[in-house]
């Protein structure tokens, strides 16, 4: 009989010291046996032989060894299609009359920031949430005293006309959620926290019966709660944070998608134990890359054990405004492209019925894209890495004999910025350069670190204008000057690189222009193969990748992953630019959530080196600073102080949203430095994984300080703790003065 590994992957099957992947052993083609660590840093090995699965169906897994080391990673189904958007089919599960799953409407939700012992406020909160559209709304309760205030809480919605299920937000404690679910509609736990003690971020040795032993204590003391649940007919959402996983699951897993999603599968196990299968998963981060690495992973990993639990999708700990949205969309967006997610949140630093309107907007760019069933063609994808991050790198531009200018600099290694130019700009010299960022000495440009890489020209100016001296002293220090094919034949540029369609380019139209020209190539991504064939016999200097919005049932982002794909098979390095370009009446915030989710569902996949944003009624520095936020918040280009900053909840020991503006107005000129803002410490240190220093709550008016997950300076008084912060910050030597402007 097979027998369940412990493993890094959990649908591997033991027999006879072979590991199988899937629950059927035949048709398996054997590899010799190897010796492969097994979790963290090969603490725990074993000799075992690798099989795959060649079989067809919803067990199907293949084995490829990670980018990262020698831990294996299953390139397994993780979504319906590749090429298209379909919703992945679940089970429904009911949270107090409203339905979850992919049968119904992807569910919206926010969490209340008030002290959930002041009933009447939190009531208050809970209404306008309810008023702003939201479906369900999150109350943390920390203690007998909340849960206690619970009831009330429920009664006095009740009365005032108010039936929104209510969750109630668990941490270390059991005793907790088992009262207050007698009233509430919904109990999340943190499998990190809930029977574990609080993480130290230790190493800690085990051995197969201390590990077995662990997860009894974890059953003993989750096994109420899930009795409790069926009794009352209420809902669970096991709700891992990349910020607080156990010290075992560190130990074994590494602070991973992988250990997310095995402390997951501990509590899922149990419910399915006890025969209770109303719950839903959540595998949130702060880091967009992560969180999306992981909610695949525990798609492919139920896939292989045949569970169709629905999800809840968000990016913990996003920050505020624009930001913040960017961040959401990027991971949010990139599942729910795949057809993933079920019910979602968009975890901001700002009063809580104001993360409705990004989360609405995202709800629906899913339910439209699966009900369209936007895609294209279907292909076959072997390049690209679903579970760890491989960025696809294009091949920068090399300097050619006998070229008057460099052209190294028009594209930057970690992800270009490209803007669009007008003739009015042009007539403003002095104020062009200060739009594109670059740092002006004696009224000359020069490029800085967030400087546009590349500008196009869609209208050149006259060949005697005097506003050509502009352009030429954008390109004597390598900002790229793009120009359509048609201008630069009538109104020739010196050095400026020619943008063609592929049309163009098949047509030869190109080969009017001097030998030499540096060529950029415009396409869809979606043409048939034998027009994207002409791309063998060019060298261009780059690709823009531009559908046209107007094409509704064609998917950006399974165009853009079919031209990879064709780029990769044929060893075709050209750097990718995604090109978005919005109409006129496109709003503020339509324009952050949806280039977030088409293009940065791309990057962080390692697919693409940047972004081109064009909208005719949003303003230069706007498309900008979105453009290079999106780079940063797909972690590719920093160009600015990089804030992990938790949206506050009951919590909270300081007033959130106003120590996270003073501590932005201070140190937001430092690119190349992350700080963590946390209201408490039940993300506090885990969530500064991806931080340098850390501001987090440890007692009423009290702060800790930290470095990266050590705790240096505690219970410092709150008047003084940003000073304290920015000390810490130059006594590690990462601080520099701000900048002054030029007079």
């Amino acid at each position: 009989m097979a027998s369940s590994f412990g493993s890094s992957y959990s649908g591997l099957k033991c027999r006879d010291g072979i590991f199988y992947a899937g629950s059927n052993t035949h048709d398996l083609k054997k590899w010799p046996a190897q010796s492969i660590p097994i979790g963290h840093q090969g603490r725990r090995k074993c000799r075992v032989g690798v099989s795959v699965v060649r079989s067809q169906g919803a067990d199907v897994a293949e084995l490829q060894a990670s980018s990262s080391g020698p831990l294996l990673v299953p390139r397994q189904r993780y979504c319906e299609a590749t090429h298209m958007t379909i919703r992945r089919k679940t089970r429904t599960v009911n949270i107090g009359g409203v339905t979850i799953g992919s049968e119904h409407p992807i569910r919206v939700q926010t969490m209340t920031t008030t002290d959930t012992c002041d009933v009447q406020a939190t009531v208050e909160q809970v209404m306008r949430i309810a008023d702003k559209g939201a479906d369900l709304v999150r109350i943390t309760v920390q203690g007998k005293r909340e849960a206690d205030a619970c009831f009330d809480i429920k009664n006095t919605l009740v009365q005032k006309g108010y039936s929104i299920p209510l969750v109630a937000d668990i941490h270390f404690a059991p005793s907790v959620a088992l009262r207050v679910a007698e009233c509430f509609d919904k109990i999340r736990i943190n499998p990190g926290n809930f029977a574990d003690r609080r993480a130290k971020f230790e190493t800690l040795e085990y051995t197969e019966d201390d590990y077995q032993k662990e997860l009894e204590h974890i059953e003993n003391v989750f096994s109420p709660l899930v009795e409790k649940c069926k009794k009352y007919g209420r809902a669970m959402r096991i709700g891992t944070n990349h910020g607080s996983l156990s010290d075992r699951i560190m130990s074994y897993y590494g602070d991973s998608p992988r250990g997310m999603v095995e402390s997951a599968f501990e509590f899922a196990r149990i419910c399915r134990k006890m025969d209770y299968h109303n719950f839903l998963f959540s595998m949130k981060a702060s880091n967009p890359v992560v969180m999306v690495q992981a909610y695949r992973l525990l798609v492919a990993e139920m896939n292989v054990v045949g569970w169709d639990y629905p999800l809840h999708l968000g990016v913990t700990e996003a920050g505020e405004g624009e930001d913040g949205r960017m961040k959401s969309a990027i991971g949010i967006g990139a599942l729910l492209q795949d057809g993933l997610g079920d019910t979602i949140r968009v975890s901001l630093t700002e009063e809580p019925e104001y993360e409705i309107d990004p989360c609405t907007r995202l709800a629906k760019l899913g339910m439209e894209a699966s009900r369209l069933q936007r895609g294209v063609e279907p292909f076959e994808e072997k390049h690209r890495h679903y579970f760890d991050f491989q960025r696809r790198t294009g091949e920068l531009p090399s300097q050619k004999e006998g070229e008057e200018v460099d052209y190294r600099g028009v594209l930057h290694r970690d992800g270009s910025v490209l803007m669009s130019v007008t003739l009015q700009q042009l007539k403003n010299p002095e104020l062009l350069y200060k739009s594109l960022a670059t740092k002006l000495i004696v009224g000359m440009p020069f490029k800085d670190l967030a400087t546009v890489d590349t500008i196009l020209l869609r209208e050149l100016p006259p060949v005697e204008d005097k506003s050509r001296l502009a352009i030429k002293r954008l390109i004597d220090v390598s900002i790229g000057v793009l120009t359509p094919l048609s201008e630069q034949l009538t109104k020739p540029l010196p050095n400026a690189m020619v943008l063609v369609t592929l049309d163009e380019f098949s047509s030869g139209a190109h080969k009017l222009l001097p030998a030499g020209t540096r060529l950029a190539i415009t396409l869809r991504g979606d043409e048939p193969y034998e027009e994207l064939a002409i791309l063998k016999n060019s060298d261009a200097i780059m690709l823009l990748l531009d559908l046209p919005r107007t094409d509704k049932k064609v998917s950006r982002v399974h165009a853009s992953r079919r031209l990879f794909e064709y780029l990769q098979e044929n060893q075709l390095n050209f750097p990718v630019i995604h090109h978005l370009q919005y109409p006129s009446g496109t709003e503020r915030d339509d324009l952050v959530i949806s280039a977030g989710s088409e293009a940065g569902a791309l990057l962080v996949d390692g697919l693409g080196d940047g972004i081109f944003l064009e909208a005719p009624d949003h303003d230069f520095e706007f498309l900008r600073t979105t453009a290079f936020g999106m780079l940063q918040g797909c972690r590719m280009r920093n160009t600015k102080t990089e804030y992990v900053s938790c949206p506050s909840c009951g919590r909270t020991l300081f007033d959130l949203q106003e120590i996270s503006a003073e501590i932005r107005e201070k140190t937001s000129h430092l690119p190349g430095v992350s700080i963590a803002i946390m209201g408490c410490i039940v993300n506090g240190p885990g969530e500064m994984a991806d931080a340098d220093f850390g501001y987090v709550g440890g007692a009423p008016g009290k702060i800790d300080l930290y470095v990266g997950k050590t705790v240096v300076k505690r219970a410092i008084a709150m008047e003084q703790a940003t000073d304290a912060l920015i000390q810490l910050i130059k006594d590690h030597g990462r601080w520099v003065d701000p900048p002054k402007e030029e007079e």
